[in-house]
C-alpha cells in the first residue's frame, strides 16, 4: 500500500513537471495532478486488461506509446481542471515515458 501511495505522489509531481516541458499540457495544482495520477493508472490499468500486456509501459512499443497518449488525453474528461491536446497528449506521452526510464515511480 505505501509503495502505491509513493508511485501516485511521484505520478503527480511528474503530472506537474511534464506542465511546464509540453505545450497542449495542463494540470492546475498538486490535488489535480494527484487526482490525474489516479485517473490515469485507473484507465490504463482497464486498457491493460482488455488490451493485454504488449500495452503495458514497460513494452515501451508503439503501441504502448499510443495508447498512454489516449489514456493521458481521456484522463482530461474526469479531471475537472486537466486541459490536454491531442498533440499535448503525444508528446506527454513520450516526456513521461523519458522521465519514467530515469526516475523510479515504484519502491523496489
Amino acid at each position: 500500500m505505501v509503495s502505491f501511495l509513493v508511485r501516485l505522489v511521484v505520478s503527480a509531481i511528474v503530472l506537474l513537471v511534464v506542465q511546464f516541458i509540453v505545450p497542449g499540457f495542463r494540470v492546475f495544482g498538486f490535488l489535480n495532478a494527484l487526482l490525474a495520477a489516479v485517473v490515469i493508472a485507473i484507465i490504463g490499468y482497464i486498457a491493460e486488461t482488455l488490451l493485454g500486456k504488449r500495452i503495458s509501459p514497460q513494452g515501451r512499443g508503439v503501441v504502448g506509446f499510443i495508447t498512454a497518449a489516449v489514456v493521458i488525453y481521456l484522463a482530461q474528461y474526469f479531471v475537472p481542471t486537466m486541459r490536454v491536446s491531442i498533440f499535448g497528449a503525444l508528446l506527454a506521452s513520450l516526456v513521461i515515458g523519458l522521465i519514467d526510464s530515469v526516475v523510479p515511480t515504484e519502491l523496489r
